[in-house]
């Protein structure tokens, strides 16, 4: 485990990087993986190490393995699980948005063995900084799969919410200073967040000394996102629903989407006490935003949100972006959270 971060506004991405060419087709989600076998667990290594040097060179603080070795954020590590069939798939609404192709639920979930823990270790072998892993969050994955064995949405939460904990547990065992759990479902399906979503998220955390996050955003840069973005008027109040019970849980950080979003700041003062991961970068545009686009995201939520608690971030994941304009990204959110460094030290 490494230590913990003692900077003034420690950056991290919220999860995903863009894969290199020669492992999956770029700018795409499901892209397919390009090597087989042997080759393909060296390529998916090789990756792992070219994203992290990407997030060092551009200076960010907390890295991560930039999902490299999992071709979904949420479908990969269902994929590994038994009660779970592949080949027999169904099409299914996700967040009530898109029409998707998702395996199915065809008896009871367990997971056999460790998913990531492996890519962890790895991880952790080629760098001192603090690491951030993420994790797909219980409501998500029964949002992303079709259910024809518990035909409940909750119970098969709360089964998933023990499978998480093994495997937090485990990453924590591997060195992983954050474990994160992805909930953009959580911007959507507000009675059951209040009913049994941020409950079964407790389960999941259940027993971990090392800190833990919540990243709830408005979805990756696609068109089915970004045309629901359109309908959702001047003001996101989603945060609204889900941050008083957020703010009253075990959770110790809990990741947003602010840039080029509607979402009123103001929202971060229901989180009060919580550390929180400001999105100050869009990943739905391929504009490179300034340092001082970023320093302005970050002012405005300073003042819902204490300076030792505010981590930079970015809105979401970067998967279906260039390389190119990932790195530029990045380098803009480092120089831009180094920017509001610099006035709060004065």
């Amino acid at each position: 485990m490494s230590t913990t971060v003692k900077k003034l506004l420690p950056t991290s991405t919220a999860g995903s990087l863009p894969k290199p060419s020669w492992l999956a087709e770029p700018e795409k989600l499901w892209s397919p993986w390009k090597l087989q076998e042997e080759g393909l667990i060296e390529g998916k290594q090789d990756a792992l190490r070219l994203s992290l040097q990407e997030q060092q060179h551009a200076g960010i603080d907390i890295v991560s393995d930039g999902e490299q070795t999992r071709q979904h954020f949420v479908t990969t590590f269902i994929e590994h699980l038994e009660g779970v069939d592949f080949e027999n798939r169904k099409t299914v609404k996700i967040r009530d948005r898109y029409d998707a192709s998702v395996p199915s639920v065809i008896g009871a979930v367990a997971r056999r063995q460790p998913v990531f823990v492996d890519d962890a270790k790895f991880l952790r072998q080629q760098t001192n900084q603090p690491i951030k892993w993420a994790l797909p969050g219980p409501m998500t994955m029964i949002d992303t799969l079709y259910d024809a064995h518990y035909k409940s949405r909750e119970k098969l939460a709360w089964e998933f919410a023990k499978i998480l904990n093994q495997e937090a547990r485990e990453l924590e065992a591997a060195g992983v200073d954050i474990i994160q759990f992805d909930e953009p479902a959580f911007n959507v399906f507000f009675d059951e967040v209040n009913d049994w979503g941020v409950a079964t998220l407790e389960k999941a955390i259940e027993g971990l000394k090392c800190e833990t996050a919540v990243h709830i955003c408005y979805g990756y840069g696609i068109k089915a996102n970004t045309d629901w973005k359109k309908t959702l008027g001047s003001e996101w109040r989603q945060y609204e629903e889900a941050f008083p019970k957020l703010q009253k849980s075990a959770i110790d950080i809990v990741s947003l989407e602010c840039q080029n979003s509607h979402v009123p700041m103001d929202l971060i003062e229901l989180i009060r006490g919580k550390k929180v991961m400001v999105g100050a970068i869009d990943v739905a545009t391929n504009t490179i935003e300034t340092p001082e686009e970023v320093a302005n995201t970050l002012r405005k939520a300073l003042q819902f949100v204490d300076a030792d608690k505010l981590y930079p971030c970015t809105n979401c994941g970067m998967a279906p972006l260039s390389r190119n304009v990932a790195r530029g990204k990045l380098s803009a959110l480092s120089a831009g959270a180094e920017i509001v460094r610099k006035e709060l030290s004065k």
